[in-house]
């Protein structure tokens, strides 16, 4: 199958200058299209185990890697911190982020909250990192590992998936070989679009509003979710600076509500929120940047096709209410790695159908599930009426009083449930 994006009809011309380039292109194991915190991770992943990738990525490092907090954090689950353990980039990262420690889950400010706290001896649920140090961490590890290639500022123009393996043409005329192509772009995947891959899509009509903030009293490690009819009011506990205790906030709004929520001043903002959480965290300041964007759902029917495999945000793109997005793409590296390091073991071509059926199967089921329970919730805490918010409050007691069930869910905020590949587990394939 061949693909191509908007480029001179030269490059796509089967010319004596062109079979030349072909000839000399580099090859590699893996050939990644987006070099995002989960394709870095990807190829550091491969790096680990001495398998070959190039990733290919438009960004501008100047200005995704720049210095500054942008007020964009992410929750990385227990078991995807095993996986940055195991790849070399854990320690790097360690100390630079917030535990989170427990997670209160309520309906709105009414009694009856949800209280996740692991034992003790079971270590913090997850950790918060600012989203620009994980991608510099990231991006500088993919840098300097011996079998990754990283080509920033460049697109692949030309791409041909055949039986015989995957060739790209890259827009500075270079060309790239490899047996297998992974699609690591975004929700908005070019390459999956081009492949046909048919995706289930709808939005949510809300828009989500990020920034952080200090404030007065401590978070104590704890992440807060407070279910509005809106949608969720999301507080995630950050490390503190000189100035004080800081959280992140993920604020869902009406569409039509997310403009005007721009354009209040800062303090009109924190105003805002602090009604929101009742005022426990006492008077907020110093409001970081704020920025939005909309909310919606969408997930491949298959994440697989021929010498193509999707990852991440490519494959699947789900509601923040639980903070599993990122998560759910570490997910899909670990268990790709461990496919193709398994298949490369064992003398496989790295593009053939069988292997990456085993791909398939063993994310599919689980980006679905995960994928209709945030949807679920997502629409469950969106009903209002005092008789909504009752049977929401009852739920929320049931978990409390049922410890299988609150161990469950504990075990879901982990990224601990299912079949877990072996990085998920803290060791190398």
């Amino acid at each position: 199958m061949t693909t191509s994006a908007s480029a001179p009809s030269s490059a796509q011309t089967d010319t004596a200058e062109s079979r030349d380039a072909v000839a000399e292109a580099k090859s590699a194991d893996v050939l990644i299209l987006g070099g995002g915190m989960v394709g870095a991770t990807l190829a550091l992943a491969l790096d680990a185990h001495g398998m070959t990738s190039i990733v290919v990525d438009p960004a501008d490092p100047a200005v995704t890697l720049a210095e500054g907090f942008d007020g964009r954090a992410s929750a990385v689950a227990s078991a995807s911190h095993r996986l940055l353990d195991a790849i070399g980039v854990g320690a790097t990262l360690r100390g630079q982020g917030c535990a989170i420690r427990s997670i209160r889950v309520s309906d709105g400010l009414l009694p009856g909250a949800l209280d996740f706290v692991p034992d003790a001896d079971d270590g913090a649920l997850g950790t918060m990192y600012e989203n620009k140090l994980l991608r510099r961490t990231l991006h500088n590890a993919a840098a300097a590992a011996p079998h990754v290639d990283v080509r920033m500022q460049r697109r692949a123009v030309h791409v041909d998936r055949t039986t015989a393996g995957v060739t790209a043409t890259l827009d500075d005329g270079s060309v790239v070989r490899a047996p297998l192509l992974v699609a690591a772009e975004g929700r908005n995947s070019p390459t999956r679009d081009a492949a046909g891959i048919t995706i289930a899509r709808w939005h949510y009509d809300h828009a989500a509003i990020i920034a952080a903030f200090h404030h007065e009293h401590p978070h104590d490690d704890t992440a807060y979710e407070i279910f509005y009819p809106a949608g969720p009011f999301a507080l995630l506990p950050l490390p503190g600076d000189a100035t004080g205790q800081r959280s992140a906030i993920v604020w869902t709004v009406a569409a039509d509500d997310a403009p005007g929520m721009l354009k209040l001043s800062d303090r009109g903002f924190l105003a805002e929120a602090e009604k929101r959480m009742g005022g426990f965290l006492g008077t907020l300041s110093d409001l970081s940047p704020r920025s939005t964007y909309p909310l919606g759902f969408h997930h491949a029917a298959r994440i697989t096709g021929e010498r193509l495999v999707l990852v991440g945000d490519a494959a699947h793109g789900i509601h923040p209410i639980a903070g599993q997005g990122l998560n759910l793409g570490f997910r899909d590296v670990a268990t790709l790695a461990e496919v193709l390091v398994d298949g490369k073991r064992t003398g496989l071509d790295l593009g053939d159908a069988a292997l990456l059926d085993r791909y398939q199967r063993w994310r599919g089921v689980d980006t679905f599930m995960v994928a209709l329970a945030t949807d679920s919730l997502t629409r469950l805490f969106g009903v209002k009426g005092r008789t909504a918010s009752a049977v929401r409050r009852f739920g929320i007691s049931a978990v409390n009083a049922i410890p299988p069930l609150k161990a469950r869910f504990m075990a879901e905020a982990r990224g601990e449930s299912g079949d877990l590949p072996k990085l998920l587990e803290g060791m190398t394939i």
